[in-house]
């Protein structure tokens, strides 16, 4: 039962941010200046009559207080209409499902980086000679400082431009997907790397530590078995982290590689002012976040049930 009541605490409180994001985002994008009519019909150069635009604001509810079009857009989503996009014309759920599999697939493949290289760097590296630890503390924070386009601009000169390894952008074949999540994956991997490391060391100096290897237990089945789960809670604590810097780093990733997907929906749709659309994308993110952090929690009883969660 507390762990019942304990999901449904987190659902509520979900459902909550969903709320508190699709407001807070629908309030931002009107008061960005600029008319909403004149870019729903393609922007200035469309050069659209006084009759056209009267009719479109008149459609879209555009010449209604802020108060209605507020109540129109909160009932239509309360019945699981997200709306149409202003620019593509479609519905924003097929806008997004168009792009959403593209990005779903970077992500992958930047986790996929990501995390094996976390874990072996950090159990490799925790109470090692201090040269090693040195080395490897500055590869981690000399990553984590670097902006993701920095990373990015490095592996395209290296790869593709020198070496003609990969292509420069594109979403075609996997050779155009390995720079992309090389990139987010390594700017995860310089955050991640430094905190576990450092949990580990601390660990490894824990009393049932010691009692284990005087057992006659060999060094890494000892970081494997023993250390390795108990360092790993605070690195699942950053998984809101890794969610934020996999949707917000793909919008820098998409544009420099020239790929597909919701970064790219994301840039577009703010360029454009396609509220509908991006409060689409802001809702989906805020939904993966809250049941990301819903499953960690759960998940924090499995790994250490002394760990009590509010």
């Amino acid at each position: 039962m507390p762990i019942l009541r304990r999901i449904l605490t987190r659902l509520l409180v979900g459902i909550g941010v969903l709320w508190g994001a699709a407001t807070l985002t629908f309030l931002a994008v009107h008061l960005i200046p600029g008319d909403t009519a004149l870019l729903i019909l393609g922007g200035p150069d469309a050069r659209p009559t006084a009759e056209t635009l009267a009719q479109v604001r008149s459609d879209y509810l555009l010449d209604q207080p802020f108060i209605v079009q507020y109540g129109s857009y909160l009932g239509n989503l309360l019945q699981g209409d997200l709306g149409q996009s202003y620019r593509l014309r479609l519905p924003v759920t097929d806008a997004i499902g168009q792009q959403i599999g593209a990005t779903a697939a970077l992500a992958a493949a930047a986790v996929a980086v990501a995390l094996p290289l976390t874990l072996a760097v950090a159990v490799l590296s925790a109470q090692r000679a201090n040269w090693i630890r040195s080395i490897v503390s500055g590869v981690e924070v000399v990553l984590a400082a670097t902006p993701t386009f920095i990373i990015g601009f490095a592996l395209l000169i290296v790869f593709s431009f020198s070496l003609r390894w990969f292509p420069i952008g594109g979403n075609q074949g996997m050779a155009a997907l390995v720079l992309p999540a090389l990139t987010l994956g390594l700017a995860i991997f310089g955050t991640l790397s430094q905190v576990l490391r450092n949990e580990l060391e601390d660990v490894l100096e824990q009393p049932f530590i010691l009692t284990a290897r005087s057992r006659g237990m060999r060094d890494l089945p000892v970081r494997m078995r023993h250390a390795l789960r108990h360092a790993a809670i605070p690195v699942m604590t950053m998984s809101g982290f890794v969610v934020a810097a996999l949707l917000g780093g793909s919008v820098i990733v998409e544009t420099l590689f020239s790929r597909q997907g919701i970064g790219s929906l994301t840039l577009a749709s703010v360029y454009n002012k396609d509220l509908p659309v991006i409060i689409g994308i802001v809702l989906l993110s805020a939904a993966v976040y809250v049941v990301v952090n819903l499953v960690i929690d759960l998940l924090y009883t499995l790994i250490d049930p002394k760990v009590v969660t509010a």
